[in-house]
């Protein structure tokens, strides 16, 4: 039986340990681990992460996560930020072709020239699915903190809850059953960065 706590995975992609502060200031139990026991017996996971793609995707495997993710993910609450959205597609050009999880079809690509990479700063979201429980409460058109300089191509549209306009549309969020992911960075994000945490942790509490 799954555990009452969150587990962030902790896989050497930096950045675990404001979103595990910020966890713990909605009052989330949480775990940060590499433990695939650990893992395993969470009722939620969140994949947080910045930094290179093809790195990230061998440190996965280095801790034997991999496939973890992939069986894990089918049945229990998930939250992707940033790097975690973007290692949910089938792979990335960046430097090289590099695998990702494959959960969902699609790609990771370098945002186009004409504009200032990375993406970096405040910019506000499109909000597409309006019924979604991740965004209950957030206003259309919210500002959210972007650091990024490589953005999701997803072949199936439908998945896509939000898009940010950065002189070019770039996809912003993600959501599908219960997987959720975020290029924009909830921790960073002030006030309606925690409200996106807190709803997440009410999706992960009506799981229970």
């Amino acid at each position: 039986m799954n555990e009452k706590y969150i587990a962030i995975i902790d896989y050497n992609a930096g950045n675990i340990k404001s979103v595990a502060n910020a966890f713990q200031q909605i009052g989330a139990l949480i775990k940060v681990t590499n433990s695939p026991k650990v893992i395993r017996n969470a009722r939620a996971i969140v994949l947080p992460g910045v930094g290179a793609f093809g790195n990230s995707m061998s440190n996965l495997g280095l801790f034997k996560l991999t496939d973890l993710i992939r069986r894990e993910i089918k049945n229990k609450p998930f939250l992707g930020i940033c790097l975690g959205l973007q290692l949910l597609f089938e792979y990335s050009t960046e430097k090289e072709h590099n695998e990702g999880l494959g959960i969902f079809k699609g790609y990771v690509d370098k945002i186009p020239d004409g504009v200032k990479i990375p993406h970096i700063g405040w910019n506000q979201i499109n909000i597409l699915k309006r019924g979604s429980k991740i965004f209950k409460d957030i206003q259309d058109k919210e500002n959210f903190y972007f650091v990024h300089s490589f953005s999701v191509i997803s072949e199936n549209s439908s998945i896509i809850s939000s898009t940010t306009d950065y002189g070019v549309e770039l996809t912003a969020s993600i959501e599908k059953d219960n997987i959720f992911a975020l290029q924009f960075h909830p921790e960073k994000s002030s006030l309606s960065g925690m409200k996106i945490l807190e709803n997440f942790l009410k999706v992960v509490q009506e799981e229970a």
